[in-house]
């Protein structure tokens, strides 16, 4: 990046502030951090709305078919509509009736960030719904949260329940930065892989980040520094994963050190690495340019070999601004 001319009495106050990848001032970092103020500014506002659990719509017994009520009223008997086998009918064709229809498409699972909520997911929801994915369920785990496989544990259980409520067998997960490292672990390493047809994880620290040592108080900032315990296990062979991964990772976010251990690295897995130009970390979740490349990447075939996965990780790239 090429320094701005116009802004050299402020080059030596950023090079202070601002980690030293970043020092170089440009007209594209100034934008971008822009950008994220005044997302920050926004999801401030929007946080208390977030903080309750998301309601779950109770299904509605869907109106039983007209020819049904025909068949019925064919019955000139009463005594017919105690029959075991007239009863047995009906009670299966009630039971048909009240099942919600199952689209072709998973649900998707939306999971939040460390000290954050489903709040986040506002924008991305409603872009989701407005290409056709019906079913949209934002998880919200606590910020209390202490351990990545206790919570990776406490998601399972969740799309355990959204599987039987709705249907499906399988669903999609959008994870925004820790979001994504729980939910690669329930993948990876507690069988959730069954489970998840795709993971997409946004600014998510695969491989650790050391960025605000300060923050080392936390166990689970500690478990998302390079070499921790849980980021270990995630190196571990995974020769039977199913799971298809995509991970977007952008060249200024502020948040991980370095760069690029947003990106997953590991020969078991199918992955795609998508590079993002111009934002920073809380922007991903919130961009429309990214939300476009999330919907493609969640609507792209299931049927990815390794090599399509490995060769497509090395040439992603998404320019937002």
């Amino acid at each position: 990046m090429q320094v701005t001319r116009a802004l050299p009495p402020l080059l030596p106050l950023c090079r202070h502030l601002l980690p030293a990848r970043l020092a170089g001032l440009s007209l594209t970092l100034l934008k971008a951090t822009a950008l994220e103020i005044a997302i920050l500014a926004g999801h401030l506002v929007l946080y208390p709305s977030g903080i309750t659990p998301e309601r779950r719509p109770s299904p509605s017994p869907s109106p039983v078919p007209a020819q049904s009520l025909t068949d019925l009223s064919d019955l000139s008997d009463p005594a017919d509509l105690s029959d075991p086998a007239t009863s047995a009918l009906d009670t299966e064709g009630t039971a048909e009736a009240v099942r919600l229809p199952t689209p072709d498409r998973p649900p998707v699972v939306l999971l939040h960030g460390f000290i954050d909520n489903r709040s986040v997911f506002v924008l991305l929801r409603r872009s989701l719904a407005q290409h056709d994915r019906q079913q949209i369920e934002s998880l919200n785990y606590s910020p209390l949260t202490c351990d990545i496989r206790a919570a990776a544990e406490l998601l399972g259980r969740h799309i355990e329940e959204i599987c039987e409520r709705t249907g499906h067998q399988e669903v999609d997960i959008v994870g925004h930065s820790l979001g994504g490292l729980i939910a690669r672990y329930y993948v990876q390493r507690l069988g959730g892989d069954i489970r998840v047809r795709t993971l997409v994880t946004l600014g998510t620290p695969h491989a650790g980040t050391r960025v605000v040592p300060l923050l080392n108080a936390h166990p689970i900032v500690r478990q998302m520094r390079p070499g921790s315990g849980v980021l270990e296990e995630l190196r571990q062979p995974a020769p039977h994963c199913r799971t298809r991964f995509v991970s977007f990772w952008s060249d200024l976010d502020q948040l991980m050190d370095p760069l690029e251990t947003a990106c997953i690295e590991h020969p078991d897995l199918l992955v795609q690495n998508v590079r993002v130009t111009g934002i920073g970390h809380l922007a991903l979740p919130v961009h429309p340019a990214v939300a476009a490349g999330i919907r493609q990447a969640l609507d792209t075939a299931e049927e990815t070999t390794h090599d399509t996965a490995r060769t497509t990780a090395d040439t992603g790239a998404l320019t937002v601004a």
